[in-house]
């Protein structure tokens, strides 16, 4: 008698921390980015954003500390995505685990230049100069290229890992579909906008919800495993 092969959904430690970590590291880095940070910057005037920053030290280095959680919570994601997909491909899921640490180097390396920014923004408060006001400017312009090109090796992986995920039917595949589709225009958006091609925000907006999704998804459901019948 032959043996069917069906799927069923299983709870696993790595099936809680992918979910989790899914997560908490999209919670984090939006509380960073759209909360904290971001408000402060008025991209038309460079002294308001100084001004902004200098009186808000709590603030800037709260966000600084959320994004050094996030980039942790990247590693551990891309460690937990790796362990879940190296029996679909070996090599790719090496790929994206090693782009998700180059990512999370980056976005740490942003942070530093946050903390340049901090101190350059206190200093222009107790002698405002046009070359501290110059200065800033490049730092700030620094952080918002640093910014931008980690999220190039985050799209290739996270483009790579969703893939896989597709392939190994970990979830389901629209939700894979989901990530794969949505990734790819946040990935091309971010090169073009690099290269001052404006990009309607509009289509960014898809892949928002997706970590929170389906991270909530595999924390109630878990991961679908093979089974015989």
């Amino acid at each position: 008698m032959k043996k069917l092969l069906s799927y069923s959904y299983k709870k696993s430690r790595l099936s809680i921390m992918l979910g989790a970590f899914l997560f908490l590291q999209a919670a984090t880095s939006l509380i960073s980015g759209a909360f904290l940070f971001n408000p402060l910057i008025d991209e038309s005037d460079i002294t308001t954003t100084m001004t902004n920053v200098a009186n808000s030290p709590n603030i800037v280095n709260a966000s600084i500390l959320v994004d050094i959680f996030t980039a942790i919570g990247i590693i551990i994601l891309g460690i937990c995505l790796y362990q879940l997909l190296k029996k679909t491909d070996k090599l790719f899921a090496s790929i994206g685990l090693a782009l998700y640490i180059f990512e999370a180097t980056l976005l740490v390396v942003s942070k530093y230049v946050v903390f340049a920014f901090l101190g350059l923004s206190t200093l222009y408060l107790e002698s405002p100069t046009i070359e501290l006001a110059n200065y800033a400017q490049i730092i700030l312009d620094l952080n918002g290229f640093i910014y931008s090109s980690h999220i190039i090796p985050f799209g290739i992986a996270a483009f790579i890992f969703y893939y896989l995920l597709f392939k190994s039917n970990a979830i389901p595949r629209w939700m894979s579909l989901w990530g794969v589709i949505t990734v790819s225009v946040v990935l091309i958006g971010v090169v073009l906008d690099m290269y001052n091609v404006p990009i309607p925000f509009i289509l960014l907006v898809p892949y928002v919800p997706f970590e929170f999704v389906v991270g909530i998804f595999i924390l109630i459901k878990g991961l679908k495993v093979l089974r015989t019948d």
